[in-house]
C-alpha cells in the first residue's frame, strides 16, 4: 500500500502494478480498491500498463476529511495523477466515471479517458431517484443508519428490487463491506446530482473534453444506463461508444471484458 496527500492534506491509499504508461482506475459506489472484481482488473492490466487503483476518500485505507466537495475528489485523481508521472490514462466505473469526467473537464492531464456505464438519467421514462435523494441520504447518515442509507440508495437510487438487499444482508461478508462504506454514498450522489432527471445531457459543459474517449456498455445491462452511456457518447466530442455483451457491472465488476477494451483502447 502507498499513500498520496490530496491538496486538502486527506491521505489517499493506492496500490500500483505493472510496468508502462500509467493507468488509474476509479471505482463506483460502494467499490475500494481491495474489491475483488477490481483486483482483478488491475492484475490483468498490468500485464501492459503501470496501474495505480485507489481507496476514494472515506474509503478503505484512505481518509476523510470534511465536509466533503466533489472538488476534493477531483483534487485526490489529481493527486494520483501526479504521483504517476503528471499525465495518465484514467477509466471510470459508474459514479467514477462521472468523477473522471469532472476531473477531465475542470483540466486534468488525463490523456484518454473511459467512461464505463455512468449512471445518468438522461430519458424521461426511465427510472428516477427522487427529488431529495441526496439530501434523504444525507439525512440518513448523519442520523447513523447506514443499514437504511444502503437499502434507500440500492432501491431509489440505483432501481434494485428490495429482496436484492434483503439476500446481501444475510450474505457472509458482503453487508459487513457495504456497511463500511456507506457513509460515502452521499459522495456518489453529490457527483450526480443534476444528471438523474431524465433530461438531456447539458453538451455544453463538456467541449473542452476533446481527448480520445471510450464510452463502455454492456448489452444486458438496464435501459437507463445503456441510454445513458449512448447519450455521453453522442455528447462528448472525441468519444466513440462500445456495446458488448457482458460489459454491464450491476451485477459484478465484469474484469476480463473490461481489460480486454482498455488494452485495445489505451
Amino acid at each position: 500500500m502507498n499513500m498520496v496527500h490530496s491538496a486538502d492534506g486527506t491521505k489517499i491509499a493506492y496500490d500500483k502494478a505493472g510496468q508502462g504508461p500509467s493507468l488509474i482506475l476509479v471505482t463506483g459506489a460502494f467499490s475500494y480498491r481491495k474489491f475483488p472484481g477490481l483486483v482483478k482488473l488491475a492484475e490483468l492490466l498490468s500485464e501492459h500498463f503501470t496501474v495505480y487503483s485507489y481507496d476514494r476518500r472515506g474509503r478503505g485505507d484512505s481518509g476523510n476529511t470534511l465536509p466533503y466537495s466533489v472538488d476534493k475528489e477531483i483534487q485526490d485523481l489529481n493527486a494520483l495523477i501526479q504521483t504517476a508521472g503528471g499525465s495518465a490514462y484514467v477509466w471510470g466505473l459508474s459514479s467514477g466515471a462521472v468523477l473522471a469526467l469532472q476531473a477531465a473537464v475542470s483540466g486534468a492531464n488525463i490523456t484518454k479517458l473511459a467512461l464505463h456505464e455512468p449512471p445518468f438519467v438522461v430519458d424521461a421514462g426511465d427510472p428516477k431517484p427522487p427529488a431529495d435523494f441526496l439530501q434523504h441520504l444525507n439525512e440518513l447518515i448523519h442520523t447513523n443508519q447506514r443499514a437504511q442509507a444502503i437499502k434507500y440508495f440500492m432501491t431509489k437510487g440505483m432501481g434494485a428490487p428490495s429482496f436484492i438487499v434483503t439476500l446481501m444482508r444475510i450474505l457472509p461478508g458482503v453487508w459487513s463491506n457495504l456497511m463500511a462504506v456507506a457513509h460515502t454514498l452521499p459522495y456518489d450522489a453529490a457527483l450526480l446530482a443534476g444528471y438523474t432527471e431524465g433530461k438531456a445531457l447539458p453538451a455544453e459543459q463538456w467541449t473542452s473534453v476533446t481527448i480520445p474517449t471510450l464510452v463502455l456498455e454492456g448489452t444486458e445491462s438496464p435501459a437507463s444506463l445503456r441510454h445513458a452511456s449512448q447519450a455521453l457518447a453522442q455528447a462528448l466530442p472525441s468519444a466513440r461508444l462500445v456495446s458488448r455483451k457482458g460489459l454491464g457491472h450491476t451485477k459484478k465488476l465484469p474484469a476480463a471484458q473490461t481489460a480486454e477494451e482498455l488494452a485495445a483502447f489505451f
